[in-house]
C-alpha cells in the first residue's frame, strides 16, 4: 500500500525539532514523495501499524519512544521497510548500535537536504528484504505485495482507494477504525474525506464488491467502520 493512485511514493519522517520536521515534510513534498511528518515515535508506531511506507525517516531522539525504539519495534514485528536514521550522535559505537538495531542507513546531524534525498532514492532501489503476511479475514485474502485480493481463489476487482481502505480495515480488524484515520491513511488531504461524503460512497462501493462472502463492512455510527465475518 505504498503508493496512491496518483503513483506518488509514501514516506514517513518523525522528528521532534518541529522547524526541521517543518523543512524536512516541505523538502520532500517538493521532490514527490507523500509525507506523513509526526513528532515523536509514539505516533510514528502508531502509523507504521497502519501503513505501509516505502521508507521511514526517524530521529534517533525523540520525547517519550525514540527512534531507536521505534527501530527495534518495526524489526521484532518482522517489518521491513527501509529505515534511515537522523541523529546528532556521530560516534562510531553509536552508528553501530543504531546499524546492529536495524537501520538501513544513517545520516548525521546537520545534513544537506539533497545528500538525503539521494540516500531515501538508493533505499527505495534496494529489493525487498522479506514478504509482508497475506492478510486473512474470513474468506478474503489480500496480499499487500501483489495488491490482490481474493476469495476462495477468485479475484476481486478493487480500485486504489477501496483496496487502501480495505487493507486498514483488515489490519486493525476486528477494531473500529475512526473515519479519520480512514482519511489521513487513504487521502492526501483528509479534510476534504472527513468533510464531505467521500468515504461513505467508497465504503458503499467496497461492500457491494465484497457482498457474497463471509466479511460484512459494519457502520459504527459517530465512530467509523469495522469488519466482521461470519463463522
Amino acid at each position: 500500500m505504498s503508493r496512491r493512485e496518483t503513483g506518488a511514493v509514501r514516506l514517513l519522517g518523525a522528528e521532534d525539532d518541529p522547524g526541521l520536521r517543518s523543512v524536512l515534510e516541505r523538502g520532500l513534498q517538493r521532490a514527490g514523495y507523500v509525507v506523513d511528518a509526526v513528532p515523536d515515535g509514539e505516533r510514528a508506531l502508531r502509523y507504521l501499524r497502519a501503513y505501509e511506507y516505502e521508507v521511514a525517516v526517524l530521529d534517533w531522539r525523540m520525547p517519550g519512544t525514540s527512534g531507536l525504539e521505534v527501530l527495534r519495534e518495526l524489526r521484532r514485528r518482522g517489518s521491513a521497510v527501509p529505515v534511515l536514521m537522523l541523529t546528532a550522535r556521530d560516534a562510531t559505537a553509536d552508528r553501530v548500535e543504531g546499524l546492529d538495531a536495524g537501520a538501513d542507513d544513517y545520516l548525521v546531524k546537520p545534513f544537506q537536504f539533497v545528500e538525503l534525498l539521494a540516500r531515501i532514492r538508493a533505499l527505495q532501489r534496494r529489493p525487498p528484504q522479506a514478504f509482508e503476511p497475506v492478510l486473512v479475514v474470513g474468506d478474503l485474502e489480500l496480499n499487500p505485495a501483489t495488491r490482490r485480493v481474493e476469495r476462495q481463489g477468485e479475484v476481486i476487482s478493487l480500485t486504489s482507494r477501496e483496496l487502501s481502505i480495505l487493507e486498514l480495515l483488515m489490519r486493525r480488524y476486528p477494531s473500529v477504525v475512526e473515519r479519520r484515520t480512514i482519511a489521513l491513511q487513504v487521502w492526501e488531504d483528509e479534510a476534504d474525506a472527513v468533510g464531505s461524503n467521500t468515504i461513505d460512497v467508497h465504503l458503499a462501493r467496497l461492500r457491494g464488491k465484497i457482498a457474497g462472502g463471509k466479511v460484512h463492512i459494519d457502520t459504527v455510527r459517530g465512530v467509523g467502520y469495522r469488519l466482521s465475518a461470519d463463522s
